[in-house]
């Protein structure tokens, strides 16, 4: 399901970060970053919060916004019941929607917001994410203390929060459309490997993302997936070319690729992922090259992971969903 927009546009974005992604190549796209994992508190999960609250108090100074002004917060995380943002985001808006898309989320985010700006049931919202290392560690797999060993195909849970504002007001960049992604099973069933459990759901959203839209890849500066890392980033890559003859190689990337100097950061495995991970990018690097107009056509495909340990255990197939967002320079 692919929709077009006419008034909706990025007005702001607030970036925070841990201290995997200050060391990584993008440190200087990031409002704010911390040293170590605790932020200041006592557990890894307030120190998701505080970064959820950082965001968004940077992404009101830079637009001026009250607390308590916003039409609408929506918003999401990796805890049980989204806590660290429905913990972290209480009285920033008047009206919050709590949203579960595993990494996908922020583009998910995108398209409710843009979809309700669009329709003038409001006139701004504000998206924000987050994750952290520790806490989605200790809730998906195991308790880091407990030292059990990963794969390299495995990624690495981004640390920190991203916040977007959308308004009706006119900006220099407008969301331009948006693809809806649909559950995908590929009879994948490792949680050690997230870029071959993610990567059908990004190639089935960008397929019907350009077949609806009746466009070819070159139609963008750039596509970005996140967050496949290494190897689902090339499972795109060839799969496009050998079953739908697109070629992708000049114009795309993988956020969970570009977060991390992979080179150097050995720990990080085989790239980022969590739902902060694409949005660190997107809403960092990729808005402040859009502003400075050296990418003026950009899609954005956030990849998620719909599984819980629950079902793991239970030997279920992991699901995955791809949701996309395009944003064009004005």
């Amino acid at each position: 399901m692919t929709f077009k927009y006419n008034n909706v546009y990025v007005k702001e974005t607030a970036t925070v970060a841990g201290p995997y992604e200050k060391d990584g190549p993008l440190k200087k796209y990031y409002d704010k970053t911390y040293t170590d994992l605790y932020f200041g508190e006592n557990s890894w999960e307030k120190a998701e919060i505080k970064s959820v609250q950082d965001s968004l108090n940077i992404l009101n100074k830079k637009t001026t916004t009250k607390k308590g002004e916003i039409d609408l917060l929506v918003g999401g995380d990796l805890l049980n019941q989204i806590s660290a943002t429905t913990y972290g985001a209480i009285g920033y808006s008047k009206s919050f929607l709590g949203i579960y898309g595993a990494c996908s989320t922020s583009v998910e985010g995108m398209i409710i917001a843009s979809s309700l700006i669009d329709a003038k049931r409001i006139k701004n919202a504000v998206v924000t994410i987050s994750s952290h290392n520790m806490s989605s560690e200790k809730q998906f797999r195991n308790p880091t203390e407990y030292g059990a060993p990963k794969p390299q195909s495995a990624t690495f849970t981004c640390t920190g929060s991203a916040s977007m504002m959308l308004t009706n007001e006119k900006t220099d960049i407008k969301v331009e459309s948006s693809t809806i992604g649909k559950i995908i099973d590929y009879d994948q069933n490792d949680p050690n490997d997230m870029g071959r459990v993610m990567a059908p759901a990004a190639i089935d959203t960008i397929k019907r993302h350009l077949d609806d839209l009746n466009r070819k890849p070159d139609y963008y500066d750039l596509i970005l997936t996140g967050d496949l890392g290494l190897y689902g980033k090339e499972i795109v890559k060839d799969f496009m070319m050998q079953e739908y003859n697109l070629d992708l190689s000049d114009n795309y990337n993988d956020c969970g690729v570009m977060v991390y100097d992979l080179k150097n950061q050995e720990e990080c495995l085989a790239g980022g992922s969590g739902p902060v991970c694409s949005a660190l990018v997107n809403f960092g690097y990729i808005y402040d090259e859009m502003k400075k107009k050296k990418l003026k056509k950009v899609l954005l495909v956030a990849t998620g992971a719909l599984f819980s340990p629950t079902m793991v255990y239970q030997k279920e197939n992991i699901y995955s969903i791809a949701n996309a967002i395009s944003l064009e320079v004005v």
